[in-house]
């Protein structure tokens, strides 16, 4: 439609020029009329179109505004929603104010002198100030591990105090006022384990008393312990044999004949069996065991031994 409205009119305009060239005067004035119609005509075919199309509906441009940064930009889409402004972004909202942690109250019974891992001369003493009362039921060893956590928690749970297991001032002091300064022997007792109660049968006579409860071996003449050490015994496939015995004849650098293993200082009391030193013992301790003898871990002790030991003397292994 609007395409051969337009070209109609274009050439009934050019017809009416025509006309008044050819006819004069009243050429023109026809013309003139023709030309008035076509000019009506043409304004009301505008309206009509602009009534149906889609450039009318679209609605003018909006004059640009000033950004942030003070540069022009045109406002945001009628359809997409305005970003927020920065006076209420969550970003910029005030963060809460920080609390401050309370100030952590003293501990009643004092600062902390020694706890689980802590070891030297001072642990020593603990243990065997801890052992005079019956709290601390071994020989001291200056670490302080599960056994005096145990030990001191014991003691201060009889003295009304918090049982940590450490040792703070307080109950340091409680210690202290308990108990007496501990002697040479006490902090360094010949055994790592309490010694046992002798056997009865230990109690006259020369005699290896040797305890497989408490793992120590005692030289003892009548009823008198001369001297103490560490042992240990056979596994459960070669136990060492228990009784009364006697020392049958002794060796100073005895090896076994059956394993081919060096048995300095050894002490035969029953067949194969003896009490020597063992570098093993020595290097492991209890991780391992013996083949049914009595092995010593200290070589001081049991060449001191051997040279008082007698064939003939009493061995009771209980």
């Amino acid at each position: 439609m609007r395409h051969s409205t337009s070209g109609s009119t274009t050439r009934a305009g050019i017809r009416a020029r025509n006309r008044a060239r050819r006819f004069g005067p009243r050429g023109r004035a026809g013309a003139t009329a023709a030309l008035a119609v076509l000019a009506v005509t043409t304004a009301a075919g505008c309206r009509a179109e602009a009534t149906g199309s889609a450039s009318a509906a679209r609605p003018s441009s909006p004059r640009a505004t000033a950004s942030d940064d003070g540069r022009s930009s045109p406002p945001p889409s009628p359809t997409t929603p305005a970003p927020p402004s920065p006076s209420s972004s969550p970003s910029s909202s005030p963060s809460p104010t920080a609390t401050a942690s309370p100030t952590p109250k003293p501990d009643p019974q004092g600062r902390t002198l020694m706890s689980n891992g802590s070891q030297g001369e001072q642990v020593r003493e603990l243990q065997a100030r801890l052992r005079q009362i019956g709290h601390f039921d071994r020989s001291p060893t200056g670490y302080y591990g599960t056994v005096t956590v145990a030990a001191v928690q014991s003691f201060q749970g009889k003295r009304g105090l918090s049982r940590t297991g450490r040792t703070d001032t307080l109950t340091w002091q409680k210690l202290l006022d308990m108990t007496r300064r501990p002697t040479a022997t006490e902090l360094n007792p010949p055994t790592t384990r309490p010694v046992a109660k002798p056997d009865k049968r230990c109690l006259t006579g020369r005699v290896l008393c040797i305890s497989k409860n408490s793992r120590t071996l005692s030289w003892m003449i009548d009823g008198r312990v001369l001297s103490s050490m560490d042992v240990r015994f056979g596994s459960q496939y070669t136990p060492t044999r228990e009784g009364t015995f006697s020392v049958q004849w002794k060796s100073r650098d005895h090896v076994s004949t059956i394993y081919d293993t060096p048995m300095p200082y050894a002490m035969f009391f029953s067949g194969g069996q003896a009490v020597h030193y063992s570098a093993d013992f020595a290097a492991r301790g209890y991780n391992g065991a013996s083949h049914g003898c009595v092995n010593v871990r200290d070589r001081g002790k049991i060449a001191s031994l051997f040279d008082q030991v007698k064939t003939g003397d009493k061995v009771i292994v209980y």
